[in-house]
């Protein structure tokens, strides 16, 4: 064969042939490169459309992004499913239905919402699942008051009506064990103007809402807020063992009969004094409180 390409006779009588395969090889090779060239614009065109995602979805100023993955979601719609007895399908709609809430008041607020988007997404869609036995809610410990907003719009598309109180020593900065934690992420200080602001994002019953400013364990805090009984109890405040214990001492005085018993951060390794607690009281054979089961990193609990 290469002494017959060698062969000028051979290779002008080949030469069309040649011709022939070259452009066919030529043809797929210029198509490939327009496509090439395509493809290019089409990754650079998905880059900036992720840059802008980003900017609604990422961590800044936040304690973490809010981009739950898919295997993520499926976990945390069985962890609710099993703690309400709900059908999947129905969990799944109130998970998907709170992420949306989180977002939207998230990007109005002065703040930020605390926790994890599956803790945060699986406190908001359990509670209304759980069939509150009155409207009055109380939470312990509120931040930017904005879980309390958004758990407002949660409550009101089941149905219910809430009447809201908030504690919280509002001193500027989040207080945990070991004293304040400083500068927040998002650059905006813990007070009850920012907390009002946040309220009013959850509608009539936000701007309604009482907040007693100062600890839960204050007498005079205790006394101002003991004056019902509460359908819905969320446990968001001193982190510490002694704190949590001494909370659900009070729960215990308040709740109404078949309330909703939130404990936050209960399983977190950060916050192991939650937990540390909490067993500790469910095993007392006085306590009116029973453990429901656990959805990301809250403990779901009712009151007999």
């Amino acid at each position: 064969m290469p002494s017959i390409l060698r062969n000028p006779v051979a290779r002008r009588l080949l030469r069309p042939a040649t011709s022939l395969v070259d452009k066919r090889v030529q043809r797929p090779v210029g198509q490939l490169r327009q496509e090439l060239d395509a493809l290019r614009g089409e990754v650079a065109r998905l880059r900036g459309q992720e840059y802008a995602v980003g900017l609604i979805f990422d961590h800044t100023g936040r304690s973490g992004p809010r981009l739950p993955t898919p295997a993520q979601i499926d976990r945390l719609v069985a962890e609710i499913a099993a703690v309400s007895g709900q059908d999947p399908k129905v969990a799944r709609r109130n998970v998907v239905i709170a992420f949306r809430n989180v977002i939207a008041l998230e990007s109005l607020a002065v703040g930020r919402l605390a926790g994890s988007t599956q803790n945060v997404c699986g406190k908001l869609a359990t509670v209304p699942l759980l069939d509150p036995p009155n409207a009055d809610v109380l939470e312990i410990g509120t931040l930017y008051g904005l879980f309390s907003a958004t758990l407002l719009r949660m409550l009101h598309r089941a149905g219910v009506e809430p009447r809201l109180t908030v504690v919280d020593p509002l001193v500027g900065s989040q207080l945990q064990p070991g004293g304040l934690e400083g500068l927040d992420p998002t650059g905006t200080p813990v007070r009850l103007d920012v907390v009002r602001a946040n309220l009013a994002l959850g509608g009539r019953a936000g701007e309604l809402a009482r907040v007693e400013q100062g600890f839960s364990s204050d007498p005079e805090v205790r006394a101002a807020v003991s004056d019902r009984k509460y359908g819905v109890i969320v446990v968001d405040g001193d982190h510490s063992a002694a704190g949590v214990a001494a909370d659900l001492e009070w729960v215990e005085q308040i709740a109404a009969p078949g309330a909703v018993v939130v404990l936050d951060d209960y399983g977190d390794a950060k916050w192991a004094g939650v937990q540390e607690a909490a067993d500790r009281h469910l095993a007392s054979s006085t306590t009116r409180l029973r453990l429901l089961g656990r959805a990301a990193t809250s403990a779901f609990l009712r009151a007999g």
